[in-house]
């Protein structure tokens, strides 16, 4: 089944960072999938909002990707110029999903 290895998510991130603004802080962490292959995890830490975002296919060799938001212990309060930067973080994650999302389309991950 076709899935993204990590060095190719690697690859696609660093293609975002030099086609758009901001990501520096965007990573892929190591996600062992069936059979233990190399899939990865894209982790998006929110600076705004002490919390992370992350985003993986919707399904095992799917082109549609989703973004999970982690858990948060409760209500939390932003100032205008915090929400304002929130709201960036957030507009760029959805850029970056959209991104990997197009370039997950006809992807195939090389043998081996």
């Amino acid at each position: 089944m076709p899935f993204r290895s990590r060095a190719t998510l690697e690859s696609w991130l660093e293609e975002f960072r030099t086609t758009r603004e901001g990501g520096a802080l965007i990573d892929v962490l190591v996600q062992d999938g069936d059979g233990g292959a190399d899939t990865g995890l894209v982790i998006v830490p929110l600076k705004n909002v002490s919390a992370e975002i992350y985003m993986q296919p919707a399904e095992i060799g799917d082109d549609a990707w989703v973004i999970s938001f982690g858990a948060r212990a409760g209500a939390f309060e932003l100032s205008p110029a915090q929400l304002q930067g929130y709201a960036a973080e957030l507009a760029l994650a959805a850029s970056l999903c959209q991104f990997l999302q197009e370039q997950s389309l006809g992807h195939e991950e090389p043998a081996g």
